[in-house]
């Protein structure tokens, strides 16, 4: 374990030096800003129809909210979309970049076993995944609530599920990372990142059209890419109960939103498929002839 926390570090100083921190903090605080100076335009807008309306004030949580609602649900959407394009393009050169370029085999000429370098790979670009993408919503949430007063319900188990698939993600594309190339690597782990998203499009056809075979495929894709899914439930429980009755209302017709809270199994199953990804990379890389 102190070889691969030593690795871990390793990927953390490698990710400063090649700028990858500096980058994000510089873009995130533009698409911070960029949004939230939406959401205030928004914020102003609808203070001036209350008025205009003869209303002394709006309720946060009441239907005349309901635009900032969506808003601060579709900034989650964007922060959980950006985590898993992060996941994937940090991460995808974990293993393969350093076969490419010549590096590995002066690193395994080291004392250290290749599954310990796959762990510490795994581990140092977790860490940079999720603060980053964890500072990134807590930000978000922060800057709505700051502008509009208004604080999605349980933000904290919504934010550690969009987490889980941060993690997810970056236990997959370092398990690619030690079967294929670099470059169908990344190819690989977004065909699967949206097969995923197909699922959530499925299910809700498959519900809104009464479809049980649609229904089904939505599922199936669910579970073999649970990525989707953790966004989903994450949304259900950013939305308050006025949202909550128009998703129902609409039977799943929206495929971004969910209206029904994601089963525990599940989240199970994608902190397993996790932890079995990152064992894969292990044993395969191990075993692999460089």
């Amino acid at each position: 374990m102190h070889n691969a926390l030593l690795i871990a570090e390793l990927s953390l100083r490698e990710a400063i030096r090649k700028r990858l921190v500096s980058v994000l903090i510089v873009l995130s605080l533009l698409f911070l800003g960029f949004y939230l100076y939406g959401i205030y335009r928004l914020e102003l807008n609808l203070n001036e129809r209350a008025v205009d309306a003869g209303l002394d004030g709006r309720s946060a949580t009441g239907l005349s909210n309901v635009p900032v609602m969506y808003a601060a649900m579709f900034g989650m959407y964007l922060v959980y979309f950006l985590g898993a394009l992060m996941s994937v393009l940090s991460t995808v050169g974990a293993v393969s970049g350093d076969i490419e370029n010549g590096v590995m085999q002066s690193v395994i000429a080291r004392p250290i076993s290749r599954a310990q370098l796959v762990l510490g790979r795994w581990m140092g670009f977790t860490v940079v995944n999720v603060v980053y993408v964890a500072l990134l919503g807590l930000a978000l949430l922060a800057g709505v609530y700051a502008i509009t007063g208004y604080l999605p319900p349980s933000p904290a188990p919504a934010l550690g599920l969009i987490l889980l698939a941060v993690t997810l993600l970056t236990a997959l594309t370092v398990l690619g990372s030690t079967l294929f190339t670099t470059l169908a690597n990344g190819i690989g782990v977004f065909v699967l990142y949206g097969a995923g998203f197909t699922g959530g499009i499925l299910n809700a056809i498959g519900t809104f059209a009464d479809s049980p075979t649609l229904a089904t495929l939505g599922r199936a894709a669910n579970i073999v890419m649970p990525t989707n899914a953790l966004w989903l439930g994450s949304s259900y429980l950013l939305q308050p109960p006025v949202l909550l009755e128009i998703s129902k209302a609409a039977r799943g017709a929206n495929p971004f939103f969910g209206s029904d809270p994601i089963p525990v199994a599940l989240v199970l199953w994608a902190a397993a498929l996790a932890a079995l990804a990152v064992s894969a990379a292990m044993w395969r890389f191990s075993r692999r002839d460089l």
